[in-house]
């Protein structure tokens, strides 16, 4: 049979089989308004920060070259040591304490069936949408000396308990991490429950014929389904931990003492009081670091099988 003579390919076979849809550089066309955003608002503040860093300046006058020097000052000085190991701290209130409580929380109210659910959704997640400046002023007034708190506390014979709380060296910054875990217990909850109705019932009821009972269920089924909403949850609330300001600065202002001093407090008492907005730069760049690795392990630990 002879050779048929061939048509010539169109000008879409001819750039090859590749996806359906506009070319590559078009895409980057539809990406490229997002993308500048992206980079004036986030990319360039932090390439900033970063040269600002390696000066002493005073914010006002010329500045001059200090190298690592103020890295070297995030690592030495004992109150700004101090002050990350108090973010740290905050990390177990805000992240490790109301992720143990949603996930139980979530379970119970997953397994009971609980009436009215979409109202205690509501509730719960309520302090999610009040400003942290408002809530700040209601825990202090809480946390006053002859506030709501202490006066509960009288009022059933705990009186010996009752303190100073926000004044007291040993309690001041576990009660601003209190705080923390209030407000993202309904989160985190949120978050495991969303995840838990996507659990088939027959897991379950496959679960009770082999005689599982509720722990057993929990550990086995919806502990393992729910992982990456906790590695989601876990995110979120480390990095809330991390980048708290707003709750320190009404609460404390970092006191008593650097008591409760946290990085993000730290750049803005320098940079603003105290006027080494170098150094302040450099704790911001190292909080950066610091969020961004801790966020990428978290990520890789909920991927994982």
């Amino acid at each position: 049979m002879a050779d048929q003579p061939t048509a010539p390919l169109s000008g879409r076979a001819r750039r090859g089989h590749g996806a359906p849809g506009e070319p590559r550089r078009v895409a980057w066309l539809y990406i490229l308004p997002g993308f500048l955003i992206y980079g004036l608002f986030l990319l360039y503040p932090l390439i900033r920060s970063v040269q600002i860093s390696l000066y002493d300046w005073d914010g006002l006058t010329l500045g001059t070259w200090a190298g690592l020097g103020n890295y070297a000052k995030v690592f030495t000085d004992v109150s700004l040591r101090g002050a990350f190991g108090h973010a740290l701290v905050l990390m177990v209130f805000f992240a490790v304490l109301p992720l143990v409580i949603g996930l139980v929380l979530a379970a119970a109210i997953n397994h009971g069936k609980v009436r009215g659910l979409s109202f205690f959704r509501t509730v719960i997640f309520l302090p999610q949408v009040v400003a942290m400046v408002a809530i700040g002023v209601a825990w202090r007034h809480i946390y006053e000396p002859d506030g709501p708190l202490n006066q509960a506390l009288q009022g059933i014979g705990l009186g010996a308990l009752a303190r100073a709380w926000l004044g007291d060296y040993t309690w001041s910054l576990p009660a601003v991490g209190f705080v923390g875990t209030w407000f993202e217990i309904g989160l985190v909850t949120i978050l495991m429950l969303a995840g838990m109705s996507r659990i088939g019932r027959d897991q379950y009821e496959a679960a009770r014929l082999d005689g599982a009972g509720p722990v057993r269920e929990f550990f086995a089924i919806t502990l393992p389904s729910v992982r990456g909403e906790m590695a989601v949850a876990l995110t979120m609330t480390v990095i809330a931990a991390l980048k708290t300001f707003d709750l320190v600065y009404i609460m404390t202002k970092g006191g008593p003492g650097n008591q409760t001093s946290v990085p993000s407090y730290e750049v803005y008492h320098r940079a603003f009081e105290l006027g080494n907005v170098g150094t302040a730069a450099a704790i911001g760049v190292v909080l950066t670091a610091l969020i961004f690795v801790i966020s990428v392990g978290i990520q890789r630990l909920g991927r994982q099988d």
